[in-house]
C-alpha cells in the first residue's frame, strides 16, 4: 500500500510516500493482543486472583520503549513532510513564474508582430477606410476619368516617370527596412529563448540537488533508526544473559546450601528456631562461629558490589542515551541550517536571473521605443490625403 499526497499543478510535480508498514503491523499486533486479553479477562476459568508485578513492570517498560520509537519515527516523517512541502512550494512558484513570463512574451510578440492593421480582414472594419480608398483619379489612363468628368486635362502630369521611379525606390527601401526589422526581431526572440532555456536548466539543476539532499537525509534517518534498534536488541540480549546467569548462580547457591546444610551434614549445632531463620533456639544456640560471621560479611559485600555495579550500568546507559539524543539533535540542527543556506543561495540566484531578464527586457523596450518606432506616423500624416480633387 502507498499513501498518496494531495497533488496540485502538472504531473511532473507528483510525489508519493510509502506507507509505514511497521506502523500498520504495530496496530494489528495491538488489536490481536487486546482481543486475547479480553478472552482471558472475561473467561472465569482463565482469570486468576492477584497481579504479577514483575510482568507488569516489564510491559510498562516495553510500552515506553515502543512509544519513544514511534514518537521518533513520527517526528522523522513530519520533518520529511515539511521538506516535501517546501520542495513543492518551490516547484509551484517556479511554474507560476514560467507561465507568467511566457504570457508576457506572448503578449509582447502580439503587440509587435500581430497588429490588427496586419490582419487579412482589417479592411472590412478599418475606421480610416474612406481615407484609404482610391481617389477619383489614379492616373491619366484611369478608365473612370470620363470626358465630361473634367478629371484629365491636356498637358498635365509631366513628371510621371520621375514620380514612378521615386515611388519604386521608396518601396524598395521600405521592403529592405522591413526585412531588416524582421531579422533583428527574430534574433532577439532567439536570444530571449536561449536565456529562458538556461534559466530553466539552472532551476532544474537546483531542484535535483534538493532532491539528492532529501534522499541523503532520509538514508541517514534510516541508518540512525537501524542503529537504535540494534542497540535495543543487544541490550535486551545482554539483560537476558545476565538474568540467566543470576538464575544459574542462585540455583548453584541453593544446591550448595542444601547439600552442605545442617539437614544433610547432620551438624549438631542446630540452633535455628522453628519461628523463622532470624530467630534461634536459646537452649541449643551457642553463638555464631567465625565462619558464619565471615559468610554474613561476604554476602553483605557481594550485595554492596552488586548494587554499585547495577548503579554504574544504569548511569552508563543513561549517559549513552543522552549522548545519542544530543548527536541526533545536533545532526537535525545542522541539516536544517544547510537547507536554509541552500534556500538562500537558490533565492539569490533566482533574484539575479530575474534582474538580468528585467534589464534585457528594458533594453529591448528602449531599443524599440527609440530606434524601431521612432518615426511613427501620426493622424496628421493620414489627414493630408484626399484633401483635393487631384
Amino acid at each position: 500500500m502507498r499513501r498518496r499526497i494531495p497533488r496540485s499543478g502538472h504531473d511532473m510535480y507528483r510525489q508519493e510516500l510509502p506507507v509505514d508498514l511497521d506502523e500498520a503491523a504495530v496496530r494489528e499486533r495491538r488489536r490481536e493482543a487486546e482481543q486475547q486479553r479480553q478472552s482471558r479477562v472475561f473467561d472465569p476459568r482463565v482469570r486468576t486472583i492477584g497481579v504479577d508485578k514483575t510482568a507488569l513492570d516489564a510491559q510498562v517498560q516495553d510500552r515506553d520503549v515502543r512509544q519513544e520509537i514511534e514518537n521518533k519515527r513520527d517526528e522523522a516523517f513530519d520533518a520529511q513532510m515539511v521538506r516535501n512541502d517546501k520542495v513543492l512550494c518551490l516547484l509551484d512558484r517556479r511554474q507560476k513564474d514560467d507561465i507568467r513570463d511566457l504570457n508576457k512574451a506572448i503578449d509582447q510578440f502580439r503587440l509587435q508582430f500581430q497588429k490588427r492593421e496586419d490582419r487579412r480582414e482589417y479592411d472590412l472594419y478599418d475606421p480610416l477606410a474612406l481615407k484609404k480608398d482610391l481617389p477619383p483619379r489614379l492616373s491619366d489612363d484611369d478608365p473612370r476619368c470620363s470626358i465630361s468628368g473634367l478629371q484629365r486635362l491636356m498637358g498635365e502630369d509631366l513628371t510621371q516617370m520621375n514620380r514612378k521611379r521615386e515611388q519604386q525606390e521608396q518601396l524598395r527601401e521600405w521592403s529592405l527596412q522591413q526585412q531588416h526589422d524582421w531579422a533583428k526581431a527574430l534574433e532577439e526572440k532567439q536570444h530571449a529563448e536561449s536565456l529562458y532555456d538556461k534559466m530553466r536548466m539552472e532551476l532544474d539543476k537546483k531542484a535535483m540537488e534538493l532532491q539528492k539532499m532529501e534522499q541523503q537525509a532520509r538514508r541517514e534517518i534510516c541508518i540512525a533508526t537501524k542503529e537504535f534498534n540494534k542497540a535495543q536488541a543487544e541490550e535486551s540480549l545482554e539483560r537476558k544473559k545476565l538474568e540467566k546467569q543470576q538464575q544459574d548462580e542462585d540455583s548453584s547457591v541453593e544446591i550448595a546450601n542444601t547439600t552442605e546444610g545442617d539437614l544433610l551434614s547432620e551438624d549438631p549445632a542446630q540452633a535455628t528456631s522453628a519461628f523463622g531463620p532470624h530467630r534461634v533456639a536459646p537452649d541449643r544456640w551457642k553463638g555464631m562461629n567465625p565462619g558464619q560471621l565471615k559468610e554474613v560479611i561476604d554476602v553483605q559485600q557481594q550485595q554492596i558490589q552488586e548494587k554499585m555495579r547495577l548503579k554504574e550500568e544504569e548511569r552508563q546507559r543513561q549517559t549513552e542515551w543522552d549522548r545519542k539524543r544530543v548527536q541526533e539533535a545536533r545532526a537535525m540542527l545542522l541539516l536544517e541550517r544547510q537547507e536554509k543556506r541552500q534556500e538562500r543561495e537558490l533565492r539569490k540566484a533566482q533574484d539575479h536571473i530575474n534582474l538580468q531578464l528585467a534589464q534585457a527586457h528594458m533594453a529591448q523596450k528602449n531599443y524599440l521605443d527609440q530606434e524601431v518606432f521612432s518615426n511613427t506616423p501620426t493622424d496628421q500624416y493620414f489627414e493630408q490625403f484626399n484633401t483635393t480633387s487631384r
